[in-house]
């Protein structure tokens, strides 16, 4: 499972402090054309519709009644605008009642 599976969530897990957390695993360049980006964003609206419509918790039922976190663990270093795409969708995701993390795993 990888960013590119559009219609998949990456991972789900319960942290320690009882919050849902939904991965998505970045293993993508930051490129100059920012298709990157667009398949980032594409993914994190997936988990997105899978929370509003309920899918998340039919499938996932101890998710009901949890905070969410959407996590990124990338392997590359963000460019210029992979960091401002980053911090808007903290913003966005922050506004919707969410939280948000981005990691870079050093292999």
């Amino acid at each position: 499972m990888s960013v590119e599976d559009k219609n998949i969530i990456d991972f789900i897990s319960i942290d320690d402090d009882g919050k849902v957390v939904l991965t998505i695993s970045d293993h993508l360049e930051w490129d100059m054309e920012n298709e990157h980006l667009l398949i980032l964003q594409t993914k994190i609206n997936m988990y997105l519709g899978a929370i509003e419509n309920g899918e998340l918790y039919s499938k996932y039922p101890k998710a009901k009644d949890r905070n969410i976190c959407i996590r990124i663990i990338a392997i590359n270093e963000p460019n210029i605008d992979g960091f401002k795409f980053l911090e808007r969708a903290k913003e966005v995701l922050t506004g919707a009642g969410y939280q948000f993390k981005f990691e870079i795993h050093q292999s």
